[in-house]
């Protein structure tokens, strides 16, 4: 009888713990549900400093106590602010962590392959590398937004003459853009939501993706905003010149195609002299690092073709 009891206590007891075990699973997701929920609304409504990247989601984030080091500093801030421009699903926790791996095994790469004097060299193209993709991605983003600011001057042109509201054309656009117009402008309006002005707003959105065009169209907006009277006559003037700019630009990209791909080329072209030289002579990179005259000498040669990289970049560059 005793034993009977004992086990009907255990039985009871077990069930409750995972009772309460159960419960307690429940109401944790629960609350990090609620957190997440908060954390996106907060986002949302602070602007680029606090928000996500475009198409975060709810993903599980990794490596959040870096995250959270990283986003207490400036650099961190800074950080944040730039990866939301880009449209990567990427936290600056998770970017660091990535970017640390990355340097970690280029330097291991360069010292195995080449010679230990270049581990140090590779790093710093690793961090170099990574920065250019971050303002590649940005530039690529800014220039998909460029390419829909005709479309969109169109629909707040169409919205307006409808007798719209400024706030309400935009919510309008928002729904009918795809990404990445569609998703700045519900930033935009949900900025608007939370009782920012449209100039704020505006102006905010022309800070996060700099071009000319959408400076001409924010400016556009702002002063008709504070005048008040009609737009559409401007917005259809400016749907026809941000057109004639489209093709512009492409043509202009077309143009120098050749000259962006031989400024990649002629790094790769040392790169590829070291490493036939240290096949065909195993060592030889490593002997030639091996006493100061060569280090100077490698030094000299790696500033020299980061040199020519940057000047025909740099020639190629041209303002539409």
């Amino acid at each position: 009888m005793d034993s009977a009891a004992a086990a009907q206590f255990a039985l009871g007891a077990t069930l409750a713990a995972c009772a309460l075990a159960t419960a307690g699973v429940l109401l944790y997701s629960s609350g990090r549900a609620r957190r997440r929920d908060l954390i996106e609304r907060l986002s949302r409504s602070e602007g680029p400093a606090l928000a996500l990247p475009p198409g975060s989601g709810g993903r599980r984030r990794r490596f959040t106590g870096v995250d959270r080091r990283v986003r207490a500093t400036g650099p961190g801030r800074r950080l944040q602010a730039k990866l939301a421009t880009t449209g990567l699903d990427l936290t600056p926790g998770e970017y660091v962590v990535y970017l640390a791996g990355l340097v970690a095994v280029v330097w291991m790469l360069a010292s195995s392959v080449l010679a230990p004097f270049f581990g140090p060299i590779a790093g710093l193209v690793g961090v170099l590398a990574a920065n250019a993709f971050l303002n590649q991605q940005r530039q690529r983003r800014t220039e998909q937004f460029i390419n829909q600011l005709p479309e969109l001057a169109r629909i707040l042109a169409n919205a307006t003459s409808a007798g719209l509201a400024l706030r309400t054309a935009l919510g309008m656009a928002a729904e009918e853009l795809e990404a990445p117009a569609g998703d700045e402008l519900r930033l935009v309006t949900d900025q608007l939501a939370v009782g920012r002005s449209i100039d704020d707003a505006l102006n905010e959105l022309a800070e996060r993706l700099p071009s000319r065009e959408l400076v001409v169209l924010v400016t556009t907006l702002v002063l008709a905003n504070r005048a008040g009277g009609t737009i559409v006559a401007s917005l259809r003037n400016l749907t026809t010149t941000l057109e004639e700019r489209k093709e512009t630009r492409r043509e202009v990209r077309t143009m120098l195609a050749e000259v962006n791909a031989t400024a990649f080329t002629i790094p790769l072209l040392g790169l590829g002299a070291m490493l036939m030289m240290n096949s065909m002579m195993p060592g030889a990179l490593t002997r030639v690092t091996g006493s100061p005259v060569g280090q100077v000498a490698m030094v000299v040669a790696v500033g020299l073709f980061a040199a020519g990289f940057l000047v025909i970049r740099r020639l190629g560059r041209i303002e539409v």
